[in-house]
């Protein structure tokens, strides 16, 4: 069997045989033994700037010759390593022209919380507005760089998305092509909404939920963590979580989603070195009509 080896220290990170970087390759190793499989046969952490991934089933299949037992006796193909597409980004210029409290999202925020504490989330989260009064979600990666911007409309009195036509979700860089400001074969490559507050302590442990207006209002009862949105049930990915690289996690799924979210914590934290714990409080107090309806942590802050 083979996994990627443990984090002990600097000795277990070694150099990227794609970008040159020193201690920031993983290497699969054979759990029987200990040992790598090869040098080349690992994961480079520096998932958007190199993004080189080689992994055992791709290193047998270069080498049907190869058994399990006398893999490491004999000098292997390895397959040459093929960039990741390039990733496009929008210039911040639009996140500093978008930022505003002229939404009805944020109107609904100041009807149940403290000014002080909507202004906050305001400047951390960077939300923005349209002159139709939706709420722009920016994702803004660890970098700071801008890689799109959700747009959604809520109703300003209940806080429940609008989802008729003139209310379905829409994308600023949707916008920016349709307007011709932005190239229209732009690569999108979507990051955790509130990626890029990762920065702000390292040490903080984090919570994921999967709406982003979900992980601002958790964000104003309980700032001892750092929360991130997913935005969709099926994005919590193991490429996604390589920015958590030995951090401490909590996910918080939607009544319903409990046991995929948990099944993908596990796959997540055997492929990068983080902890993942997987909250079980509102499958322990919903009601049956709660779990139904799919309620989230968000539902019951609001009570």
């Amino acid at each position: 069997m083979f996994q990627l080896q443990p984090y002990k220290g600097k000795s277990t990170r070694h150099t990227c045989p794609a970008c040159g970087h020193k201690m920031c390759f993983t290497l699969y190793i054979n759990t029987d033994t200990n040992q790598p499989i090869h040098l080349k046969v690992g994961i480079c952490n520096r998932a958007i700037k190199c993004g080189y991934h080689y992994t055992p089933k791709q290193y047998f299949a270069d080498n049907r010759n190869l058994t399990n037992n006398d893999y490491q006796n004999k000098t292997p193909y390895i397959k040459p390593f093929q960039p990741l597409h390039k990733i496009d980004f929008i210039t911040e210029l639009y996140v500093k022209k978008s930022l505003s409290q002229n939404s009805n999202f944020v109107s609904f925020l100041y009807s149940k919380f403290k000014p002080e504490q909507v202004q906050r989330a305001l400047f951390a989260y960077k939300l923005g507005a349209t002159k139709n009064n939706e709420v722009i979600f920016w994702q803004i990666d660890t970098l700071n760089r801008v890689r799109t911007g959700k747009i959604m409309q809520y109703n300003p009195l209940t806080g429940k998305r609008i989802k008729h036509q003139s209310g379905a979700i829409d994308w600023v860089h949707n916008k920016l092509k349709q307007s011709k400001l932005l190239n229209y074969n732009f690569n999108l490559k979507q990051c955790f909404f509130g990626e890029h507050l990762l920065n702000s302590d390292k040490n903080k442990w984090i919570g994921i939920v999967e709406s982003e207006k979900t992980a601002i209002i958790a964000s104003l009862n309980f700032p001892n963590l750092i929360w991130l949105a997913t935005g969709s049930l099926n994005n919590l990915t193991i490429e996604r979580c390589t920015v958590l690289t030995n951090r401490n996690i909590i996910l918080y799924p939607d009544l319903g989603a409990s046991l995929l979210w948990e099944s993908k914590a596990i796959n997540i934290q055997s492929k990068t070195n983080c902890t993942i714990k997987v909250s079980k409080l509102l499958n322990q107090i919903a009601t049956i009509n709660e779990k139904e309806n799919g309620c989230d942590i968000g539902d019951y802050i609001l009570l």
